[in-house]
């Protein structure tokens, strides 16, 4: 007696990628901005959570940024431009959010100049709840502004005099720009460590 045997049929997999708009915001819009930052943050976090102290303050060059000055940078920028693009603050300080100064990232680094010596021996527990602090503070000045605000208008006077002037929609997008931009930094200075480490 012969007996066959139907092969057996396996189902591809099946990878979801979406963007959720969260609830609590009275701006769709602006929701959904925040919900593409949480979304890089996410991905962020998933890509560096391998890294030591000693690949955070690694430099592959004099006057060249590094991980953890790239993402303490991001920390302050975040709270930064809320406050003046969005509080239309003229001094903004985010010592009362992030305890540290607009400073404390070392950058720019000077053509030539070391690592940021203060970010030396920092591991990704301290640039977490840097990003978790500023993210935390975005959201709650976020959550409370309707759709009108998105066309209101800071005007910022820098102090060459010069007037630079933002609506609340460019401050949302220029974050999300900003933030996904020294991510693919922070992804190639992971590459380069690497490639350094097998070389060493």
């Amino acid at each position: 007696m012969t007996t066959s045997t139907t092969p057996a049929v396996t189902t591809p997999a099946v990878k979801r990628s979406e963007i959720k708009i969260p609830d609590g915001y009275r701006s769709s819009e602006i929701a959904s901005f925040v919900a593409q930052l949480d979304d890089q943050l996410s991905l962020l976090r998933g890509d560096t959570r391998d890294l030591t102290p000693a690949d955070l303050q690694w430099q592959p060059a004099r006057g060249m940024n590094t991980i953890g000055m790239l993402l303490a940078h991001n920390a302050i920028v975040e709270v930064w431009w809320i406050k003046i693009g969005v509080l239309g603050e003229a001094e903004p300080k985010i010592e009362d959010v992030l305890g540290i100064d607009v400073n404390a990232d070392g950058m720019p680094v000077d053509a030539g100049a070391e690592a940021f010596a203060a970010l030396n021996g920092k591991d990704l527990a301290f640039y977490d709840d840097l990003l978790d602090r500023a993210r935390a503070f975005l959201k709650s000045i976020a959550t409370t502004l309707p759709d009108d605000d998105l066309e209101r208008e800071t005007v910022r006077t820098r102090k060459d005099g010069t007037k630079r002037i933002v609506n609340i929609r460019y401050v949302f997008y220029h974050l999300l720009e900003h933030f996904a931009g020294h991510y693919g930094q922070i992804l190639l200075l992971k590459h380069m460590r690497a490639d350094a480490l097998k070389r060493a």
